[in-house]
């Protein structure tokens, strides 16, 4: 049994690599919902449904968000109206939104991904990480902002001098499936809005102590392979590389994965983990994914 913790953008490509060597039974994926909210009357989980569309192969992998193919019907119409969404939300993915906005009402998170990844015909086990609201501000050099609009609105611009975010209780099931499994996979996410609320739930770290755990680094040199990582790792004062990132999971790492160009990093991150290994950490198509998640696999006891 695999458990991986994920985000919604460098985990779900190595997935896709995984899901191709692995039994979906045999994977837990525990995703994070630090930046869930509400838009235009319907739960955003924006990371869980590209996990969701990952597994079910629906995923809109030029954009990682969303469905492939979707239209956007409603959501033209919603701006020909004066009623502008700042998430450009398809109709399909729309759909989904609204059936776990529902379902949520009377059964709530945790039960809403596990209905919606039957109907989609996912095998494997996905965990919102915690059932309860959470709050994220970015503390920039233009004021507070909320994530999406830091993310969208303002295109992770503005300078970042600080991040807060609520704690959160564990969702069900999440200990158990870090103490159950052969190892624990921390995929290429954002290590500080994806991956670090999920370690700072209660009894996370502790479990993970316990267990056998491989990070994948989404730093390369001294830059994100996407996304804000850079920048929010500069503002806490983390040094921006794969060093930095091994320095987050240090008291429960044995193996951590980073990128070829990354071998002048090598000694220092091995100050930090027992084990580095040195690959391609690139996955511009399935191969290089596959690859990697052998990669990874292969290094599990």
């Amino acid at each position: 049994m695999i458990t991986v913790l994920s985000g919604g953008t460098g985990t779900p490509k190595l997935l896709q690599g995984i899901k191709e060597l692995v039994p979906q039974e045999e994977l837990t994926i525990i995703v994070n919902t630090l930046e869930n909210d509400y838009f235009s009357g319907v739960y955003v989980s924006a990371d869980i449904d590209t996990v969701l569309y990952t597994m079910s192969d629906m995923i809109n992998d030029e954009l990682w968000y969303g469905v492939k193919g979707d239209t956007f019907i409603t959501h033209e119409r919603l701006e020909e109206i004066g009623c502008p969404e700042l998430l450009r939300i398809g109709d399909i993915d729309r759909a989904t939104k609204i059936q776990k906005t529902q379902i949520m009402k009377e059964y709530g998170l945790l039960k809403a991904v596990e209905i919606q990844s039957e109907k989609m015909g996912i095998k494997s086990k996905i965990i919102p990480m915690s059932e309860e609201n959470s709050e994220i501000k970015i503390i920039t050099d233009i004021g507070e902002l909320e994530f999406h609009d830091f993310l969208i609105k303002h295109q992770s611009k503005p300078e970042v001098l600080d991040i807060e975010f609520s704690k959160v209780s564990p969702s069900k099931g999440i200990i158990e499936a870090i103490r159950n499994s052969d190892a624990v996979i921390i995929g290429p996410s954002n290590p500080i809005t994806s991956i670090s609320p999920i370690l700072s739930l209660e009894g996370v770290r502790d479990a993970l102590r316990d267990a056998f755990v491989i990070a994948v680094s989404p730093i390369i040199g001294s830059d994100s392979v996407s996304g804000p990582a850079s920048k929010f790792m500069k503002a806490l004062d983390i040094e921006v590389s794969s060093v930095g990132v091994a320095s987050l999971y240090e008291d429960f790492l044995d193996v951590m994965v980073i990128d070829d160009k990354d071998d002048d990093k090598k000694i220092k991150v091995n100050q930090i983990v027992n084990k580095v290994i040195i690959t391609n950490t690139i996955m511009n198509n399935l191969d290089a994914k596959k690859n990697l998640a052998e990669i990874i696999i292969d290094s599990i006891p």
